[in-house]
Protein backbone atom coordinates (compact mmCIF):
# COMPACT_ATOMS: atom_id res chain seq x y z
CA UNK A 1 0.00 0.00 0.00
CA UNK A 2 1.37 3.39 -1.02
CA UNK A 3 1.76 6.10 1.57
CA UNK A 4 0.22 9.46 0.72
CA UNK A 5 2.37 12.57 0.37
CA UNK A 6 0.77 13.96 3.51
CA UNK A 7 1.65 10.81 5.44
CA UNK A 8 5.22 10.90 4.08
CA UNK A 9 5.58 14.51 5.22
CA UNK A 10 4.17 13.65 8.64
CA UNK A 11 6.51 10.65 8.96
CA UNK A 12 9.49 12.83 8.01
CA UNK A 13 8.55 15.39 10.70
CA UNK A 14 8.23 12.65 13.31
CA UNK A 15 11.60 11.20 12.31
CA UNK A 16 13.29 14.63 12.55
CA UNK A 17 11.76 15.48 15.94
CA UNK A 18 12.55 12.04 17.35
CA UNK A 19 16.11 12.07 16.03
CA UNK A 20 16.70 15.57 17.41
CA UNK A 21 15.56 14.37 20.84
CA UNK A 22 17.48 11.08 20.79
CA UNK A 23 20.71 12.71 19.58
CA UNK A 24 20.53 15.27 22.40
CA UNK A 25 19.85 12.50 24.93
CA UNK A 26 22.45 9.95 23.77
CA UNK A 27 24.85 11.70 21.39
CA UNK A 28 25.31 10.94 17.71
CA UNK A 29 27.24 7.73 18.28
CA UNK A 30 24.68 6.47 20.79
CA UNK A 31 21.82 6.49 18.28
CA UNK A 32 21.48 4.45 15.11
CA UNK A 33 19.03 4.76 12.26
CA UNK A 34 17.24 1.65 13.53
CA UNK A 35 16.81 3.30 16.97
CA UNK A 36 15.19 6.37 15.44
CA UNK A 37 12.89 4.42 13.18
CA UNK A 38 11.85 2.07 15.99
CA UNK A 39 11.07 5.04 18.25
CA UNK A 40 8.88 6.51 15.50
CA UNK A 41 7.18 3.17 14.86
CA UNK A 42 8.43 2.77 11.30
CA UNK A 43 10.62 0.17 9.64
CA UNK A 44 14.32 0.70 9.11
CA UNK A 45 13.83 0.29 5.36
CA UNK A 46 11.62 3.36 5.17
CA UNK A 47 14.41 5.61 6.38
CA UNK A 48 16.05 6.00 2.98
CA UNK A 49 12.87 7.36 1.47
CA UNK A 50 13.44 10.42 3.68
CA UNK A 51 17.21 10.78 4.17
CA UNK A 52 20.29 9.75 2.22
CA UNK A 53 22.30 8.72 5.31
CA UNK A 54 22.58 9.01 9.06
CA UNK A 55 24.80 12.05 8.49
CA UNK A 56 22.02 13.66 6.45
CA UNK A 57 19.57 12.93 9.25
CA UNK A 58 21.98 14.30 11.86
CA UNK A 59 22.43 17.57 9.97
CA UNK A 60 18.70 18.05 9.44
CA UNK A 61 17.86 17.06 13.01
CA UNK A 62 20.44 19.57 14.25
CA UNK A 63 18.87 22.25 12.08
CA UNK A 64 15.52 21.38 13.64
CA UNK A 65 16.91 21.39 17.19
CA UNK A 66 18.58 24.78 16.67
CA UNK A 67 15.41 26.17 15.13
CA UNK A 68 13.44 25.03 18.17
CA UNK A 69 16.10 26.41 20.53
CA UNK A 70 16.09 29.78 18.81
CA UNK A 71 12.29 29.93 18.97
CA UNK A 72 12.58 29.10 22.67
CA UNK A 73 15.03 32.00 23.01
CA UNK A 74 12.60 34.42 21.36
CA UNK A 75 9.76 33.18 23.58
CA UNK A 76 11.91 33.62 26.72
CA UNK A 77 12.79 37.18 25.66
CA UNK A 78 9.13 37.99 25.04
CA UNK A 79 8.09 36.58 28.42
CA UNK A 80 10.27 39.16 30.23
CA UNK A 81 10.27 42.25 27.96
CA UNK A 82 11.57 44.53 30.72
CA UNK A 83 14.49 42.18 31.51
CA UNK A 84 14.88 39.72 28.63
CA UNK A 85 18.33 38.41 29.60
CA UNK A 86 17.02 37.67 33.07
CA UNK A 87 14.10 35.78 31.55
CA UNK A 88 16.44 33.75 29.38
CA UNK A 89 18.83 32.98 32.25
CA UNK A 90 15.97 32.07 34.60
CA UNK A 91 14.66 29.49 32.14
CA UNK A 92 17.90 28.26 30.59
CA UNK A 93 19.76 27.83 33.87
CA UNK A 94 16.95 25.96 35.58
CA UNK A 95 16.91 22.45 37.02
CA UNK A 96 14.09 21.65 34.57
CA UNK A 97 16.30 22.44 31.56
CA UNK A 98 19.32 20.76 33.13
CA UNK A 99 17.36 17.55 33.68
CA UNK A 100 15.87 17.36 30.16
CA UNK A 101 18.70 17.41 27.60
CA UNK A 102 16.55 15.70 24.99
CA UNK A 103 14.35 18.77 24.68
CA UNK A 104 16.88 21.45 25.52
CA UNK A 105 19.76 23.34 24.03
CA UNK A 106 21.55 21.39 21.29
CA UNK A 107 24.87 23.10 22.05
CA UNK A 108 24.86 22.08 25.70
CA UNK A 109 23.83 18.53 24.79
CA UNK A 110 25.95 18.00 21.67
CA UNK A 111 28.57 20.73 21.38
CA UNK A 112 31.66 18.53 21.54
CA UNK A 113 29.97 15.89 19.35
CA UNK A 114 29.07 18.47 16.72
CA UNK A 115 32.74 19.43 16.41
CA UNK A 116 33.42 15.87 15.18
CA UNK A 117 30.51 15.70 12.73
CA UNK A 118 30.51 16.32 9.00
CA UNK A 119 30.33 19.63 7.22
CA UNK A 120 26.52 19.69 6.94
CA UNK A 121 26.04 19.21 10.68
CA UNK A 122 28.67 21.80 11.51
CA UNK A 123 27.02 24.23 9.08
CA UNK A 124 23.62 23.69 10.73
CA UNK A 125 25.20 24.33 14.14
CA UNK A 126 27.01 27.42 12.88
CA UNK A 127 23.78 28.88 11.50
CA UNK A 128 21.97 28.09 14.74
CA UNK A 129 24.69 29.67 16.87
CA UNK A 130 24.76 32.77 14.65
CA UNK A 131 21.01 33.18 15.05
CA UNK A 132 21.24 32.84 18.85
CA UNK A 133 24.10 35.33 19.04
CA UNK A 134 22.21 37.82 16.88
CA UNK A 135 19.11 37.42 19.05
CA UNK A 136 21.12 37.98 22.22
CA UNK A 137 22.98 40.94 20.69
CA UNK A 138 19.66 42.70 20.21
CA UNK A 139 19.04 42.80 23.97
CA UNK A 140 22.54 43.51 25.25
CA UNK A 141 23.67 46.84 26.65
CA UNK A 142 26.43 48.66 24.88
CA UNK A 143 27.13 51.79 22.92
CA UNK A 144 28.16 50.01 19.73
CA UNK A 145 27.20 46.91 17.81
CA UNK A 146 30.62 45.45 18.63
CA UNK A 147 30.08 45.94 22.38
CA UNK A 148 26.62 44.36 22.22
CA UNK A 149 27.95 41.43 20.19
CA UNK A 150 30.83 40.87 22.65
CA UNK A 151 28.35 40.89 25.54
CA UNK A 152 26.12 38.44 23.66
CA UNK A 153 29.01 36.08 23.00
CA UNK A 154 30.04 36.16 26.68
CA UNK A 155 26.46 35.59 27.83
CA UNK A 156 25.93 32.73 25.35
CA UNK A 157 29.14 31.07 26.52
CA UNK A 158 28.18 31.56 30.18
CA UNK A 159 24.74 30.02 29.65
CA UNK A 160 26.05 27.00 27.76
CA UNK A 161 29.09 26.42 29.93
CA UNK A 162 27.10 26.56 33.14
CA UNK A 163 24.49 24.13 31.82
CA UNK A 164 27.15 21.69 30.63
CA UNK A 165 28.95 21.82 33.98
CA UNK A 166 25.71 21.45 35.94
CA UNK A 167 24.89 18.29 33.96
CA UNK A 168 28.39 16.89 34.24
CA UNK A 169 28.77 16.80 38.01
CA UNK A 170 27.17 14.06 40.09
CA UNK A 171 26.80 16.25 43.18
CA UNK A 172 23.34 17.84 43.03
CA UNK A 173 24.30 20.64 45.43
CA UNK A 174 27.29 21.56 43.26
CA UNK A 175 25.10 21.41 40.17
CA UNK A 176 22.63 23.84 41.74
CA UNK A 177 25.50 26.08 42.85
CA UNK A 178 26.84 26.25 39.28
CA UNK A 179 23.42 27.23 37.92
CA UNK A 180 22.93 29.83 40.67
CA UNK A 181 26.35 31.39 40.10
CA UNK A 182 25.76 31.73 36.37
CA UNK A 183 22.26 33.17 36.93
CA UNK A 184 23.77 35.72 39.31
CA UNK A 185 26.55 36.59 36.86
CA UNK A 186 23.87 37.28 34.25
CA UNK A 187 21.71 39.27 36.67
CA UNK A 188 18.96 36.67 36.98
CA UNK A 189 16.95 35.74 40.05
CA UNK A 190 17.49 32.56 42.10
CA UNK A 191 15.81 29.44 40.71
CA UNK A 192 12.45 28.30 41.99
CA UNK A 193 12.61 24.77 43.32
Amino acid sequence: MRVSREQMAENRERILETAATLFRERGFDGVGVADVMKAVGLTHGGFYGHFSSKDDLAAQALGRAFGNANQWLEDAKAAEPAAPLQGIADRYLSPLHRDDPGHGCPVAALGSDIARQGEASRQAATEGARAAIASLSAIMPGESEEERRAAALASYATLIGALVLSRMVEDKALSEEILAAARAALGAKPAET
